[in-house]
């Protein structure tokens, strides 16, 4: 599958987590990192699944002093998914299926507090960058972070340099989640994920 991806974090721009000029990240600004990552299919299968058009939602926290710095998630799926596309996609966006999350990411999920349909909205245009999903997030981004060098990020894939941006708003009430955050960093760029060979 192929699409469109934005995530916004607590860290400061440029997020220290990201790949710089092919140099590898390191800790969170503050220690702990509270985050919001999205998705949105352009095309896609998963077998004779057609994903196409649907979106997906992570949000999650972790902290840089525990050992394996595991992530709590929340996983938002499309409400216009039928069962066979929220199966899929709970499966691939959680690398319970193997393929590209399953290396890029999801190793470090500790523990899924919640896999839930939700109505979400995504806008992925430059700085038009927006996610929201019902009552529980909100993202807002619209200014660029100039950078010399290629800012890449780990969850799509450091093989997909992007845009780093300042997220004027992220704000999550999704228990056992709780934060609100202004003028912190995000990412935007496209993805491609593919099952193991």
């Amino acid at each position: 599958m192929e699409g469109t991806y934005f995530e916004a974090c607590s860290c400061l721009a440029i997020c220290p987590c990201r790949q710089v000029g092919g140099r590898p990240g390191g800790r969170s600004t503050f220690g702990i990192c509270d985050f919001a990552l999205s998705w949105a299919i352009v095309s896609g299968f998963a077998g004779g699944v057609d994903l196409s058009r649907r979106t997906v939602v992570m949000v999650g926290t972790y902290d840089d002093d525990q050992p394996a710095s595991p992530w709590t998630v929340r996983l938002f799926v499309d409400e216009d998914a039928d069962d066979a596309q929220y199966d899929a996609l709970a499966g691939i966006f959680l690398g319970r299926v193997g393929g590209t999350p399953s290396r890029n990411y999801a190793p470090a999920i500790g523990e899924v507090a919640a896999v839930d349909r939700a109505h979400i909205e995504l806008d992925h245009r430059r700085r038009h960058w927006r996610i929201r999903v019902g009552e529980f997030v909100e993202v807002a981004a619209s200014s660029e972070v100039a950078s010399a060098e290629p800012v890449a990020c780990g969850i799509p894939g450091l093989d997909r340099p992007g845009t780093e941006v300042v997220a004027g708003r992220l704000r999550v009430a999704a228990d056992p989640l709780s934060w609100e955050w202004s003028d912190r960093c995000g990412f935007a760029t496209t993805f491609r994920y593919a099952a193991d060979a």
